[in-house]
């Protein structure tokens, strides 16, 4: 199951839940505010989450993260060049729109990894490299499932921005290419900031 929650901090952003049916346990994506109402939202579905995962490390997709790790006692993870963002708090933007947010002691994850919860293996997502908006974006596929949160790679009718620090139009062009549009047409793609849309749908809109 797919639970998609707008939160908003100094933007709004798309929080995902990404919850095992059979025994209600899962992750959580990118947990940019509201750790309070977040947690909320778990306690009353009844749901373990056992992973944070970061899509990348923006302020606004990490804002309430030591809130839910600290509350749920869990790990998180973020891709091995994440440190870049997470600690430093002009590189992940935070700096120019409020307090700094940093995010520590993160667990790496590479290309290619598959993030399990423990209470059944079989309930995963495959890490896929796509840099572009930054050197350590990240999305997470679930082919059982049809679906990616691709963080902000790419919208419904646009592509993630490439001008803040470490973003590159070249990276992105080829993450997007290359990485989103070889998934199958019917992929949902779940993105930080638009509604929901299909691999299929952007490969016709793209030029």
């Amino acid at each position: 199951m797919v639970a998609e929650v707008p939160v908003k901090g100094y933007f709004e952003e798309n929080c995902f839940f990404y919850i095992d049916d059979k025994t209600k346990h899962g992750f959580i994506i990118d947990p940019g505010a509201q750790a309070k109402g977040l947690l909320g939202i778990i306690k009353e579905n009844g749901w373990t989450i056992e992973k944070i995962l970061l899509t990348h490390g923006h302020f606004d997709h990490t804002g309430a993260v030591d809130g839910i790790r600290i509350a749920l006692d869990i790990p998180v993870l973020a891709h091995r060049r994440s440190d870049e963002y997470l600690l430093d708090a002009r590189k992940n933007l935070s700096a120019l729109c409020g307090p700094a947010i940093i995010v520590e002691n993160v667990k790496y994850m590479d290309d290619g990894d598959v993030i399990e919860i423990d209470s059944n293996p079989d309930f995963h997502l495959e890490v896929i490299y796509v840099p572009g908006h930054t050197t350590d974006s990240v999305m997470f596929y679930s082919e059982a499932d049809h679906v990616a949160f691709v963080g902000d790679t790419i919208f419904k009718g646009s592509i993630g921005n490439y001008l803040y620090p470490g973003g590159d139009p070249k990276d992105l062009q080829r993450s997007i290419i290359e990485r989103i549009f070889t998934l199958p047409d019917d992929t949902v793609l779940c993105s930080g900031h638009s509604e929901q849309t299909t691999v299929g749908i952007e490969k016709s809109r793209y030029r």
